[in-house]
């Protein structure tokens, strides 16, 4: 687990007082992002957690690697995470859900090779709409996800159990 790297005053919540009194230009902006990638996505809830998870996965946050999306009551199944791992060869993947999982994969260790077969595949399941929307979610997640795992913010605001 990584130690905290920013000093929080006595009484104040962790990731509120880094997401919103350190940097109040930024943070509130950077939540409301965060937090419209969950409330306006698209994407089905598969694909949504397919790639949201193998960020997660490589990025290493502890609060994202427990989270699980909910949507109208429903959350992906308990082995999805491990499904998600091996999204190159598990069997309780479509198409969709495993592009998803190689795209987070590929655009967050190296997004330089993303080359035409990748984007053939993309295009033959996915609209650009859709493309669009993935695409500034990994960035989300990426972005956030590290910024919480760097700062040590992760070890704070883990689901109770962890």
């Amino acid at each position: 687990m990584t130690a905290m790297r920013i000093d929080v005053p006595e009484g104040r919540h962790p990731i509120e007082y880094v997401w919103g009194d350190m940097v109040p230009g930024i943070g509130p902006a950077a939540a409301n992002f965060s937090l419209a990638v969950y409330a306006h996505t698209t994407l089905g809830l598969r694909e949504f957690e397919a790639a949201r998870l193998r960020v997660a996965q490589i990025n290493g946050c502890s609060f994202c690697l427990d989270w699980r999306t909910e949507r109208d009551g429903e959350k992906v199944e308990e082995e999805f995470a491990g499904a998600v791992t091996e999204w190159r060869t598990t069997d309780r993947f479509d198409e969709r859900t495993r592009l998803a999982a190689e795209y987070a994969e590929r655009y967050t260790l190296d997004h330089h090779h993303l080359d035409d077969a990748f984007w053939e595949r993309m295009t033959a399941h996915y609209s650009q709409q859709e493309i669009v929307e993935l695409t500034m979610s990994i960035g989300s997640w990426l972005a956030f996800g590290r910024l919480n795992r760097v700062l040590g913010l992760d070890a704070v605001c883990v689901l109770p159990g962890h």
